[in-house]
């Protein structure tokens, strides 16, 4: 198992329990992201700078991620792809993306996303707080627990 991020837009405090589980699990944590990003030094935290552009990211997590590992993403058109590898997609709110309901959610995605293309202010998300935090947190344990319990 492995745990890729989309570090891009990944928030500051998920990244910190990001760094955290990498250390307390010994599982690999690999940043992927256009820019450079400073990280702690881990032989479990891992930094893979790609070229600026539309979902080469995406593109790149995508093409190295395997069945069984998580990815850590706001992107639900990333997500729908690792949920059809077998992989875990959660969301930095803590949102875990599974094959029951990911096709919804790309759906409603499509349709706030035509809203935005013709004028209409949909309003994006607050930050994030403690409630998601802990979401966030409690599932990626949850699937990290299950692994362990597999392995």
């Amino acid at each position: 198992m492995k745990i890729w991020v989309d570090a891009d837009a990944c928030p500051k405090v998920i990244k910190e329990i990001l760094f955290r589980v990498a250390e307390r699990t010994q599982i690999t944590v690999a940043f992927v992201t256009n820019q450079y990003l400073h990280l702690p030094q881990s032989p479990f935290i891992t930094l893979m700078q790609v070229p600026p552009g539309p979902d080469i990211t995406d593109d790149e997590i995508a093409a190295r991620c395997a069945a069984g590992d998580v990815v850590v993403t706001a992107d639900i058109p990333l997500a729908a792809r690792i949920v059809e590898k077998g992989g875990h997609a959660l969301d930095p709110r803590g949102k875990l993306y599974d094959a029951g309901n990911i096709k919804q959610i790309l759906s409603m995605r499509d349709f706030m996303d035509s809203l935005r293309g013709s004028g209409i202010e949909t309003g994006g998300p607050g930050g994030i707080g403690q409630q998601e935090r802990n979401l966030f947190a409690n599932n990626l344990d949850r699937i990290i627990t299950a692994h362990q319990k597999r392995g």
